[in-house]
């Protein structure tokens, strides 16, 4: 008995020392040591977090341009309300200074348009009222003239607006003639695309609208002539009657031609330029589908 407990004094020793000799790894030199799987899997991890990253900015980020885009297009709108407008404009009542700013704003505007194809998007349909313009088509060059020449008691312009359906424009200006006789002048165009952001316009037909008069703003002395005139009217012929009645139309047949380029357009504000770089600023009419629908343009032939 005395011996077999020796024996197992002797076992637990040896073992003891057996296990306090097994030398345990210095844990500052596998600091730097990574299993190569764990390498890999790192790799797609950082993969994933980088495109989680990236979902989580691009929302964020539109919606800054998006924030960007409206405020160039709020400061756009009140610099031509400071400046007084396509009226003041045309009157050459507008500052270098307000001039240079609106124009500021208009490339601030322009390099955030957010319509890809400006020539074929649907929002290039509709009436849309002129703000700006610089640009040199002959019936806006014309007003400028007019209205330039005239003091606002002989001759003012009351509205200018354009209508575009179908691949046609139709500009209208409304002007006012010793504050009682009212007029239309309508100058027909025809659009063809020529790229992403170029138009051709092709003018076909300019119209005289029968002035009217208001008569409770004329003048008493000047009743008694108006109302010889419309008798004298009253007596002409029914061929000359009618064109009196419909107006007088000056065909064009496309024989005056210019470039525009679209380089902003979105639901509210359409930007145009001419081949000179000048620029056209619109904003959309509200009263729009069912009047547009009603109208007609001349027929034309290329």
């Amino acid at each position: 008995m005395a011996a077999t407990v020796g024996i197992l004094h002797a076992i637990s020793f040896s073992s003891l020392e057996l296990s306090t000799s097994i030398p345990i790894p210095d844990r500052s030199k596998l600091a730097g040591f990574r299993p190569r799987n764990w390498v890999k899997k790192s790799g797609c991890c950082r993969v994933i977090a980088q495109k989680q990253t990236m979902m989580l900015q691009g929302p964020s980020s539109n919606y800054a341009k998006e924030m960007e885009r409206l405020s160039a297009k709020e400061s756009l709108l009140l610099a031509l309300k400071d400046s007084g407008g396509f009226e003041c404009l045309a009157q050459g009542k507008i500052t270098e200074m307000q001039k240079i700013d609106v124009n500021e704003r208009i490339v601030g505007l322009e390099r955030l348009n957010p319509t890809p194809r400006p020539t074929t998007s649907p929002f290039l349909e509709g009436r849309w009222n002129f703000e700006w313009f610089e640009a040199g088509s002959p019936g806006l060059s014309a007003a400028k003239v007019l209205l330039r020449q005239s003091p606002p008691t002989l001759a003012k312009l009351l509205s200018l607006n354009m209508l575009i359906k179908d691949g046609y424009s139709k500009v209208s200006a409304n002007l006012r003639f010793l504050n009682s006789i009212e007029t239309t002048i309508f100058l027909s165009t025809k659009l063809s695309i020529e790229g992403s952001f170029r138009l051709k316009e092709e003018y076909i037909e300019g119209v005289f609208e029968t002035p009217s008069v208001s008569d409770a703003s004329i003048p008493e002395q000047l009743k008694g002539a108006l109302q010889q005139t419309a008798v004298t009217l009253e007596q002409l012929s029914v061929p000359i009657q009618d064109v009196l009645a419909n107006g007088v139309k000056i065909p064009l047949d496309g024989r005056y031609k210019r470039l525009l380029m679209i380089s902003y357009i979105d639901e509210e504000i359409l930007i145009a330029r001419d081949a000179l770089g000048s620029p056209d600023v619109f904003t959309k009419s509200e009263a729009v589908v069912e009047e547009s629908n009603s109208v007609t343009f001349p027929d034309y032939e290329s």
